[in-house]
């Protein structure tokens, strides 16, 4: 396979290029921050992005809409260093997997090697993780109130509050650009049309709180 790397730590990013190839893949570009991977994803059509969820400039949940926005057929396979909440939030933007970076050379090349295959990037762990959430209800979609991810709840907060992408990047710690992808999130998710109708329906629905 034709793989992009992207991942904002040099050395992990260097070990697991040079894993790949070991073992017989083209590690056709290497990048450090989600928006490099945006560009490159565009210029280069790697077969496989695996996509660090920790990334400056655009963060890779960020990165992978913007990915899969452009190349819907893109395989993207998240990377994380914790198996947190953005696990739901990566699957439901399209990303074929999710895996940890503590994963042994083996296991971690196996699942590749299933994702040629179609089949999905998953652990075992993290696929029970998953199961049992939709089992539960815990999926973000399910419930009025956890439409939202608490990211994309606190954002719309701040932009209810009358404050532009730009403070609420500066807020946040954020680029602009990451918040217009997840208040393009939002919008779809609410199913609004702009900025203040998505404030005020997620006030009706509780969402957000007038404070």
């Amino acid at each position: 396979m034709r793989v992009l790397v992207a991942d904002d730590h040099s050395l992990f990013r260097d070990g697991l290029a040079s894993l790949l190839e070991a073992a017989g893949h083209e590690v056709v570009g290497q990048v450090g921050d989600g928006q490099a991977a945006v560009e490159a994803a565009r210029r280069l059509h790697p077969d496989l992005i695996l996509l660090d969820v920790s990334m400056p400039i655009l963060d890779g949940l960020g990165a992978l809409r913007q990915i899969k926005a452009e190349t819907p057929r893109a395989q993207v396979v998240m990377l994380t260093v914790s198996d947190d909440e953005t696990l739901f939030e990566a699957l439901q933007a399209g990303a074929q997997g999710y895996l940890l970076k503590s994963l042994s050379a083996d296991e971690f090349l196996e699942i590749l090697e299933g994702v040629a295959r179609g089949e999905a990037a998953l652990t075992r762990k993290t696929a029970t993780r998953l199961i049992d959430g939709l089992a539960t209800g815990k999926r973000r979609t399910e419930e009025p109130h956890d439409r939202l991810t608490p990211r994309e709840t606190g954002l719309l907060g701040l932009v209810a509050s009358g404050m532009s992408n730009k403070a609420v990047a500066q807020e946040m710690s954020i680029s602009e650009n990451t918040v217009k992808y997840y208040m393009k999130s939002i919008l779809q998710k609410l199913g609004a049309r702009n900025r203040t109708e998505a404030a005020t329906l997620a006030l009706k629905e509780g969402l957000i709180s007038q404070e």
